[in-house]
């Protein structure tokens, strides 16, 4: 660890200074401020200093020292680890002579407490005292301090669910893990500790899945996997058309027994663990045991390049109405709304005088996605959604012009699990007027996650990083959207479930 902290130690600093002497072990100093005027020690690392949650202060991010500021009693220093760069950005200078005004402006007098270890050597190279020196640290406790940090430079509760946050990662790194499957544990275990059931740690499985559904690409059989939540089976929710799935013959509905030797039928699995089974090198071939209507069915499918379809459309008539286009959004990507404008077009091609979307079971994605395509649909200057940050900051998003579907009659059919980013299109169309919801009250996810990569293949770590209101600023987080129309829809054909009433001019 390079020189950090001398206070009152001219000589010292001299010494190792023309040495160039390593310290390490440094103890937190208190800087004690009355009725003077407070200057504080140096050197001071040229790393960031930056602003963190109220009147505490990171200096050089995670890797030098953390200030807290009070006037009415002190600054204090708290050394950390070095090369955990955080790169807030914001100018060392500037800042940190902000904290010294602040300071001279409040205090006249001056006490300085100094408690301080030093390690002093005589060479350029020490062994690090501790195994807070990030030097010293082993992978698994990188591992564990990478996810803190995470955390720590996102997540919307500035309280940390009112723990010591910086205690918390001390404790853990202090921890001597014998597998990198421990240290997995320990991050779930610190990311669980915030009480956001959204801030989760992901397994390695989980956080390929989740890229993998993203990214639009992947090499399996076409299966979309959802677990019944009354028995814990796994079973299959869709097939994507031409897959191998579909073209195998494995329907919607079957329940996952067996794949590749492993059994999943205990009710402890979970979808990420028979996806994590499915996927395999393109050409390889997979051993699939299924349960359909009470009898078991064996299947061998060979892997694929699959690539995922979100939005799906076709044509359904109904009485009273005529044609209807129906526009199947599974999920939000950047490119959503681009398909579902592309696919409006086809469908009024095909003669469709009025439209219905269906985000049954959508539950979210992307939330520019969401918005964008909510914006096809609105005149400009239309409030989409508000979100507020972690900062307070709010981002006010409206429509910059008018869309291509203003006049034709729309109804969203929605239901439970319709959620985040379906629910701001959703509350978006129906709190400017523009459309009808009909189904089942949504599920009630306002706020939004960031999704962050660990090394090591750790997996990831989800950080609840913003939450949103309506157009009319309602908070809908763990209440949900409102329908028009109550009706159970189990339909394939969304357009069935709609009142013919809600589909004219």
């Amino acid at each position: 660890m390079k020189i950090l902290l001398i206070v009152g130690l001219s000589s010292l600093l001299s010494f190792a200074s023309q040495n160039k002497c390593r310290c390490s072990a440094f103890a937190p100093v208190f800087i004690s401020t009355t009725k003077s005027s407070c200057n504080l020690p140096t050197p001071i690392s040229s790393s960031s200093i930056t602003s963190n949650s109220g009147s505490r202060w990171s200096i050089g991010g995670d890797d030098v020292m953390i200030l807290k500021y009070s006037k009415e009693t002190s600054c204090e220093y708290f050394s950390s680890d070095e090369n955990e760069k955080n790169t807030r950005g914001q100018n060392d200078n500037q800042i940190l002579q902000g904290c010294l005004e602040q300071i001279k402006t409040n205090a006249q007098k001056i006490f300085i407490t100094v408690a301080l270890t030093l390690t002093l050597c005589f060479s350029s190279t020490v062994m690090p005292s501790s195994a807070s020196d990030y030097g010293a640290l082993t992978d698994e406790q990188r591992a564990v301090a990478e996810a803190w940090r995470i955390v720590d430079n996102n997540f919307f509760d500035r309280t940390f669910n009112h723990q010591d946050w910086f205690k918390v990662r001390q404790d853990a790194i202090k921890k001597k893990y014998k597998t990198m499957a421990e240290a997995q544990d320990e991050i779930d275990r610190l990311v669980s500790s915030l009480g956001d059931k959204y801030t989760r740690y992901l397994p390695p499985a989980k956080y390929r899945s989740i890229v993998d559904s993203a990214t639009g690409t992947l090499a399996g059989v076409g299966v979309e996997i959802s677990m019944d939540k009354d028995t814990g089976r796994i079973y299959v929710s869709d097939t994507e058309p031409s897959s191998p799935a579909s073209m195998g013959g494995i329907r919607k509905g079957d329940t996952f027994l067996e794949v590749d030797g492993v059994k999943f039928d205990d009710g402890k699995s979970t979808p990420d663990d028979v996806a994590s089974k499915l996927r395999g090198p393109e050409g390889s071939k997979v051993g699939i045991v299924m349960q359909r209507d009470g009898e078991v069915q064996d299947f061998i499918l060979t892997r694929e390049p699959i690539t995922i379809t979100s939005v799906r459309s076709y044509m359904s008539d109904k009485a009273g109405v005529g044609k209807v286009g129906v526009v199947r959004i599974k999920s939000f990507s950047g490119t959503t709304a681009q398909t579902v404008k592309d696919a409006i077009v086809d469908l009024k091609k095909k003669g469709a005088e009025a439209l219905v979307l269906d985000l049954r079971g959508n539950p979210g994605g992307l939330l520019p996605g969401g918005v964008d395509t909510a914006a096809l649909f609105l005149e400009a200057n239309k409030p989409v959604v508000y979100v507020v940050d972690k900062r307070g900051v709010q981002d006010n998003q409206f429509t910059y012009q008018d869309g291509p579907e203003l006049d034709t009659p729309l109804v969203v059919v929605v239901n439970s699990n319709t959620a985040s980013a379906a629910e701001v299109m959703t509350a978006a169309l129906k709190e400017n007027q523009r459309a009808t919801i009909v189904g089942e009250q949504t599920f009630g996810k306002g706020i939004i996650q960031t999704i962050r990569q660990l090394g090591y293949d750790n997996g990831g770590v989800a950080v609840t990083v913003a939450r949103y209101e309506t157009p009319l600023h309602n908070n809908i987080n763990k209440s949900g959207i409102a329908v028009d129309f109550p009706v159970d829809c189990v339909s394939d054909d969304a357009a069935v479930c709609v009142p013919s009433t809600s589909l004219k001019k």
